[in-house]
């Protein structure tokens, strides 16, 4: 069965529904023939197979003699060919994996795509045991020895890749245990998230419409313009959420402590050093950007609510008011073909060279924008493998918001792209930069349209909606940061309820909402939905890296615009060659040095003075 035969028994949508869908055009699908035609495909099949066979061939021939190897005549090429190989099957075993993972995501609740899901990531990982030993053997070989390798040209080319890898010898568990830890986790981690994924998907909330509706359908309710709608999303979500407590209260501790044994046994102290160090971020770093938003809450977050909630006419806003738009907002609907235009011309204003290799996307059959029932929620852009190319995946619903996401998303699919050439073992970037190219990407887009807005009310309406962005962005972000911590270091001391998970929660939103905002009944079960929770731990700050990196990066573009986009490029195209202190460096920035985190910061709240400004005139 094809994948495009999967809508045909969709239940029955309301008129409503249809005719909203009816005015967002027709929107694209993706088509993953490009991997395979169906999961029971004999490719597919057979490419696991021949991949099996290979990694065993790879194991039998070079574990235990990499050392000899490299000590031998000729040793820095043979390791660059030794590489290659390598590199070669890791392409390979992405190549399946993503294929895997998008097929799945495409309906998280087909049996069949489940099963593949499944039984892929298992055959993968016992396969991946034949490669194991690999990178663990050559962290074992000494620093003059491997130096003396990297001489050679061939060698020399992965040069990043070993420097990157050997920062994690300090953490190297013995062969036999990491072969453990690589085979438990398809019956551990990988199976508590696939649980998580499969509730979300299965979540219905009652809105007060005729039929239960997806929790991306209800979280999407938040942004409409009748408080009564909002308010029953709101509700709806809770009740949804609160059914299946247990279950999310269940899979965080679970995860939890799997993430404490994992660091227990590899010595990292701090519940939040694994991320960093994948990262390749120094805590310090984390910690002064943590500290530096936290104090900012007053400034940012609750001068903002305040302003939103006189503008509401109420004392304090509900917490389904949050991202209301303002009372006098434009809530049209946005076709996809006008959201395609304004993301392309408004990264074509930038960089012919940005807006074709974003356009690569609308060509090609690389991005799903409806919403089905079973489709993961949410938006993303899987870079797959350099063989390939990214796919982007959307819930796309014709408000400005959704734009912004098509921007964000792009900005993240073109960075891919750029970064492929460097291969599967250096196209990836560290999360310090993976948000740099969609935050930018956000900026240029939200900067075009308010350049173009027709009159003071649509630009007040923009900034505002802006504002809400950036502090989603950075405020937000980090407030989850702290709630993990929190729970993280709690889970170390045994395990947690429901209730006590809801009071971290609680605790962390009331310091980055503030006093302006209102903590409505069933809120408190609002952190069972977040996925990075569960899926990435600790993932969320590098949303508050990127849009403060992106905000001073900008503020340089704005400044010295000639010569700044083939140095744009430059940094994107690196993938993970080199530490982000070195691609920040040709735009004189330095996110070691605390008044960089300022200057970032203090981007939100000139926008926030220049709406108090408008707000006094009007």
């Amino acid at each position: 069965m094809s994948f495009h035969q999967t809508h045909a028994n969709l239940p029955h949508e309301s008129v409503e529904r249809a005719g909203a869908a009816a005015k967002l055009g027709s929107l694209p699908e993706w088509d993953l023939s490009d991997f395979y035609t169906a999961p029971d495909s004999p490719e597919l099949a057979a490419d696991l197979a021949s991949l099996a066979e290979d990694a065993k061939e790879f194991e039998t021939e070079h574990k235990g003699r990499l050392a000899a190897t490299l000590a031998a005549p000729g040793g820095g090429a043979a390791l660059g060919a030794i590489l290659a190989r390598f590199e070669a099957l890791e392409d390979r075993i992405g190549r399946i994996g993503s294929y895997a993972g998008l097929l799945y995501a495409t309906d998280t609740t087909n049996p069949t795509y489940a099963k593949t899901y499944g039984d892929v990531s298992d055959k993968l990982t016992q396969l991946s045991a034949h490669l194991l030993f690999f990178p663990l053997e050559l962290n074992r070989i000494d620093d003059k020895a491997m130096d003396a390798a990297l001489a050679d040209p061939a060698a020399a080319h992965y040069r990043p890749f070993i420097d990157d890898l050997r920062k994690e010898r300090p953490y190297q568990l013995d062969d036999e245990i990491e072969r453990l830890f690589l085979d438990k986790s398809v019956s551990s981690r990988t199976a508590w998230t696939r649980l998580f994924d499969e509730t979300i998907a299965a979540l219905r909330c009652d809105i007060g419409e005729d039929d239960p509706v997806t929790l991306e359908e209800a979280l999407n309710k938040l942004l409409d313009p009748k408080e009564s709608v909002r308010k029953a999303a709101s509700d709806g979500i809770g009740k949804a959420l609160k059914g299946s407590e247990r279950t999310f209260t269940l899979i965080t501790n679970t995860l939890a402590k799997d993430k404490e044994i994992s660091d227990r046994w590899r010595g990292f102290k701090d519940v939040a050093d694994s991320r960093h160090l994948a990262n390749r971020v120094e805590p310090e770093v984390v910690d002064a950007l943590v500290s530096a938003v936290r104090d900012a809450y007053p400034r940012l977050s609750h001068r903002y609510y305040a302003m939103k909630a006189k503008w509401f006419g109420k004392d304090a806003l509900d917490t389904w008011d949050r991202n209301a738009p303002l009372p006098e907002a434009d809530d049209r609907t946005i076709p996809w073909a006008d959201a395609k235009e304004m993301v392309l011309s408004s990264y074509g204003t930038f960089s012919p060279k940005l807006a074709d290799l974003a356009q690569k996307f609308f060509d090609n059959p690389w991005i799903d924008a409806p919403i089905r029932p079973g489709k993961a929620p949410g938006a993303f852009s899987h870079p797959t493998v350099p063989s390939a190319h990214p796919y982007v995946l959307l819930n796309y619903q014709g408000r400005t918001r959704d734009v912004m996401t098509l921007a964000h998303e792009l900005g993240h699919g073109v960075h891919q792209i750029l970064a492929a050439p460097n291969g599967a073992l250096m196209a990836p970037t560290p999360l310090t930069l993976a948000e740099t190219a969609s935050v930018f990407g956000e900026m240029l887009t939200f900067r075009r349209l308010l350049d173009n807005a027709p009159d003071a009310r649509t630009r007040r309406v923009m900034l505002a909606s802006k504002v809400e962005d950036m502090i989603n962005t950075v405020v937000r972000q980090i407030a989850f940061y702290t709630f993990e911590r929190y729970v993280h270091t709690e889970r170390r001391n045994g395990e947690l309820t429901a209730e006590k998970l809801g009071e971290l929660w609680l605790k962390v939103q009331g310091e980055s909402l503030g006093s302006a905002v209102r903590v409505s009944d069933g809120y408190e079960v609002f952190w069972s939905y977040v996925p990075h929770f569960i899926n990435s731990p600790f993932y969320v700050y590098a949303y508050a890296f990127g849009d403060c990196m992106v905000n001073s990066l900008y503020g340089v573009y704005e400044k010295e615009p000639d010569g700044f986009a083939e140095k744009y490029f430059a940094l994107l195209s690196a993938g993970g060659t080199r530490h982000y202190s070195e691609l920040l460096a040709p735009f004189g920035l330095d996110a070691r040095d605390p008044a960089f985190w300022q200057t970032g910061l203090s981007v939100i709240a000139r926008l926030i003075d220049e709406l108090e400004a408008a707000d006094a005139a009007a």
